[in-house]
This record gives C-alpha cells, structure tokens and sequence, in this order.
C-alpha cells in the first residue's frame, strides 16, 4: 500500500471528542506543534506501553509547546476500560469506525501483523509492556490487524514527519519526537 500522505502536506483537519467529553478540531492546535498517534485498540498492550512512554514526557514535550493526541480504534466503552485507566493529560480518541484511520491512510495488514510476531525485537516490547502491568488482552471485535502511524505536525498546519509503521512494534523513536519539540538532545 502507497501512504497518502507525506511531509510537507497540510495536515487533513478533523474535529474529535477526547474520551474526557471535549470536543477539539485539529485545526484549534494551530500555533503549537502536535503529534498525532494513531494506535491500534485501547487493550492493547504494546499501544498502552506507548501511551505510557507519551505520558513520562508530556509535562516536557508541553512546555515546549508540542501537544498530544492518541487515536484507537476503540469504542468510548473499551478506552475507558483499558487506556483510559492510565489518565493521560492528552486526549484520547476514540474512532470505532476508522473514520480518522481512513482519512490519514493508516494501514490493516495482517502480513505486517504476522512480520511482528515473527520479528525477534518482539519479545523485547511485550516483556516491557508486561513489567508496565499491560498484558495481551484481546479486544472483542477489534481490528487486530490494523497497523501504527505518527505524525509530527508544525504550528502551520504542515506534516512535518509521517511514520507509517513497518510492524506492530514500529514507532517513531522518542528522540526524534523530543527534537520536534525543541528538547535538546543530551547524547
């Protein structure tokens, strides 16, 4: 599959309500930098892990100026069950229908899906995500072959970076997230 979209595009805007009932347009970020991750469903563990790695750096990565909003293909019900446990400072949107998902080209592929299980780094994410207190807990009627993406967006409005992910596993790693937002880089 083609991504749709790339760096230098505007971002497409959409309106969400966060799982805390506030309803925000993308576009009402303007002026501020913003990361949008699109998950794969609120019980999943390696996207509770992420979610938990979101908020060890939000306090910082908001002073800075860059804001966080994390997609799941969840209903409100599930979020509230599974991520939404983890009280995070940044929204949480729920997308049941992938409406959001469709709209950024964000992938289904259960060939990736199997490539990750088969992919010895693997193991190595579930051990963390487990010593975090997440476990691999199905979703009922999840899409459990949907596959991540970030995005990295500046105060305009413009894709700055666009991660479609490889595997289950593939992120943007968190320091590049950090130089986004004008952390420096101590290594």
């Amino acid at each position: 599959m083609r991504n749709p979209l790339s760096s230098g595009m505007e971002a497409p805007d959409f309106t969400f309500t966060g799982i805390d009932g506030n309803p925000l347009r993308l576009s009402d970020l303007r002026g501020r930098k913003v990361l949008i991750a699109f998950l794969r469903n609120a019980a999943c563990a390696l996207c509770n892990l992420r979610i938990r790695h979101f908020i060890r750096r939000y306090n910082q990565w908001h002073l800075h100026g860059l804001e966080v909003v994390a997609v799941f293909e969840s209903p409100d019900s599930s979020m509230l069950q599974h991520v939404g446990k983890q009280e995070s400072p940044f929204p949480l949107c729920a997308d049941p229908l992938a409406d959001l998902y469709k709209l950024y080209g964000v992938e289904v592929s259960e060939e990736k899906v199997q490539a990750t299980i088969a992919d010895s780094s693997t193991q190595t994410f579930v051990a963390e995500a487990a010593a975090e207190g997440f476990a691999l807990t199905p979703e009922a009627g999840s899409n459990m072959h949907r596959i991540p993406a970030e995005f990295l967006i500046d105060e305009s409005g413009i894709l700055q970076i666009v991660h479609y992910g490889r595997l289950v596993t593939d992120h943007l790693p968190l320091d590049v997230i950090d130089r986004f937002a004008g952390i420096a880089d101590n290594g």
